[in-house]
């Protein structure tokens, strides 16, 4: 393991979860720290360099969405939410509390090494790296508002570079309708997601290779849209 590995804080009750997450990601050089309550995740965090946040919602002391909102005044470690296939509200919340992104269980191992490579990313970008997103012959400047595909110039219309714009910012990031909605609209009302969805199709016929099949605009089923990044 490189001495320089990133610190990664699981947080979950479930010992066989922890074990399997110890193992994966010790052969990818993490260096992996547990806690099975929200308690001990907060001693943890307020203990411990950490690079990132694995965290299940279901603790035994506490909901999960604590230790988020303890933790975003202060820091902006990414978190990775664990969540259950039914709790489509939790994830939404946590989403919205401040997490990054959210893994369902049951998970694959490599989707959710790939989750953290992007999250550990979109840090990086956040603390100044550059606003621009290159990926699939697509090339995305917010210094220069300049959007291309191989080399071809897009016009986009005020409302769809502001949703691209906030989508590029948090790259790799889910963004919840409701992020979208204040980002760009101001609103957070419930009634005007049909509106996001039909400028999210608009994005996706001007940006993507095959609309009908899109890989760089990609739906979260009920809780909004990610900027998928290669690994």
């Amino acid at each position: 393991m490189s001495l320089d590995a990133g610190a990664i804080l699981v947080v979950d009750d479930e010992p066989a979860i922890r074990r399997l997450l110890r193992s994966t990601l010790g052969v990818h050089d993490y260096r992996v720290l547990e806690a099975a309550t929200v308690a001990e995740a907060l001693e943890r965090l307020a203990r411990d360099r950490i690079d990132l946040v694995i965290l299940d919602l279901g603790l035994p002391d506490a909901d999960g969405l604590e230790v988020i909102r303890k933790l975003r005044p202060d820091s902006a470690v990414p978190v990775i939410v664990l969540s259950s296939r039914d709790d489509e509200r939790g994830k939404v919340e946590a989403l919205d509390a401040g997490a990054d992104d959210y893994v369902t269980k049951p998970f694959g191992v490599e989707e959710l090494v790939a989750r953290i490579r992007a999250a550990l990313r979109h840090r990086v970008q956040a603390q100044g790296g550059k606003p621009v997103f290159q990926q699939d012959g697509l090339s995305v400047d917010l210094v220069h508002r300049r959007i291309s595909r191989d080399g071809v110039a897009i016009k986009l219309s005020p409302k769809e570079y502001e949703i691209l714009q906030q989508l590029v910012i948090h790259a790799g990031k889910v963004l919840t309708h409701r992020h979208l909605l204040r980002a760009v609209w101001g609103t957070e009302n419930d009634d005007d997601v049909v509106y996001l969805r039909v400028y999210i199709r608009q994005l996706r016929g001007k940006l993507e290779a095959d609309p009908a099949r899109p890989a760089l605009i990609l739906t979260e089923p009920g809780v909004g849209y990610r900027l998928q990044v290669s690994g």
